[in-house]
């Protein structure tokens, strides 16, 4: 599937080629829930990064986040944003150098419903967040086990 997605102000425009295009799992961690979670998550897709198309390069800026309040240390991930507008776009990782992980947030194409969603990260949600429960809602305090290619796979998904 070919997922076209945007940031805010329309300086940057990008496409990619998704064959994990479900946006099932939302992530609570601290990284993505203040960078680009509202609702106290952020949702992640996968899409080939050699397919990666973008318009508007010039407004792209990256953030590395700290792994934690007081470390040094950061995040090998590059989280691509618009510098005008302030939206999350997509991240990049080199350690998983075929895939970039864009936001759900930011793609304009129609997406496809999950008849399951999981949510990570738990430990790290803030009290004022609630956690949908019930039927087709998984929990996880940190990753699950299954990788998102395997979550569509699994389920006859991949495209």
């Amino acid at each position: 599937m070919l997922l076209k997605g945007s940031c805010h102000c329309g300086g940057v425009r990008f496409s990619v080629r998704s064959e994990t295009p479900y946006p099932y799992l939302w992530c609570y961690c601290s990284i993505c829930r203040k960078t680009a979670g509202g609702g106290g998550f952020a949702i992640n897709l996968m899409g080939r990064a050699e397919t990666l198309k973008v318009q508007g390069r010039q407004h792209l800026a990256v953030y590395r986040a700290r792994l934690s309040p007081r470390a040094r240390t950061r995040s090998t991930g590059r989280r691509h944003f618009c510098r005008r507008c302030g939206s999350a776009l997509w991240l990049w990782d080199p350690r998983w150098k075929d895939w970039i992980y864009p936001f759900a947030s930011a793609i304009d194409s129609k997406l496809p419903v999950p008849r399951e969603r999981q949510h990570i990260f738990l430990d790290a949600k803030p009290s004022w967040v609630e956690v949908p429960k019930g039927r087709g809602q998984r929990h996880f305090a940190r990753f699950p086990r299954e990788a998102i290619i395997d979550w569509h796979r699994r389920r006859g998904l991949v495209g």
